[in-house]
């Protein structure tokens, strides 16, 4: 190891705030697919209408939507 102690403090440092990031960001996307399946298992249960089909559907696009922005921060968290 040809690093000084500060080095290695500054290297753990930065590795730290990596993998704090990319915890924030998974957090977020599993939050996101939880709402997914909430929405699932409602339609599951329950019959709605067409109407509703139809607003339940748009709020699933949406969060794919965002699960996949986040996929996609995810991977740009430079290791």
């Amino acid at each position: 190891m040809n690093e000084s102690p500060k080095e290695y403090k500054t290297f753990l440092e930065e590795q730290l705030q990596w993998c704090r990031e990319r915890d924030r960001i998974l957090e977020q996307i599993n939050e996101k697919l939880h709402e997914m399946k909430r929405i699932v298992e409602y339609t599951l249960e329950y019959e709605p209408t067409s109407i509703e089909i139809d607003e339940l559907n748009d709020q699933l696009n949406k969060l794919k939507h965002v699960v996949h922005s986040l996929e996609k921060q995810l991977q740009s968290v430079i290791h």
